[in-house]
């Protein structure tokens, strides 16, 4: 076994690190709840999204975030997890949500799109029922992380 170098053990923990602080710590709070939440705000994060994935954690999500306030609409494509989408305006308040979508991994593009029922800059995806369970009401404000949390 040979030794490790310390500019190969630096590169190391400094990518540990990057990769640390990239989409950790980021919350949002919701009806006095708090959700760990992945941030998607460029295309090819919003594209990706939970595709793929097999579990997450009750209490973690993910965070769309778009430029303006639009009129948006989720798919369940290659998504292994039942999931509750719920949309909130420019002004962080919501505007509607799909509880339980079912998931939709083998049905390529024919899988149902599950819109907005008005415009919508924010959209929050957790496991299914967790979303449910906070019985939302239109007009319900969700706390963003850091500056997201000011209406842009």
């Amino acid at each position: 076994m040979s030794p490790v170098r310390p500019t190969t053990l630096f590169a190391l923990l400094a990518l540990t690190l990057v990769g640390c602080a990239t989409g950790s710590g980021a919350q949002v709070e919701l009806k006095g709840h708090r959700f760990g939440v992945e941030i998607a705000d460029n295309d090819d994060e919003r594209s990706r999204g939970l595709m793929y994935r097999e579990s997450m954690d009750p209490d973690h999500g993910m965070l769309f975030v778009f430029e303006e306030d639009a009129p948006q609409a989720f798919w369940m494509k290659n998504t292994s997890i039942p999931l509750d989408i719920m949309y909130f305006d420019g002004e962080r308040r919501f505007v509607s949500a799909h509880y339980r979508v079912p998931t939709c991994k083998y049905g390529g593009n024919n899988c149902p799109s599950y819109p907005s029922e008005g415009d919508a800059r924010y959209v929050l995806e957790l496991n299914a029922g967790v979303g449910a369970a906070l019985s939302l009401q239109s007009g319900d404000v969700i706390t963003l992380p850091g500056n997201l949390n000011k209406a842009r």
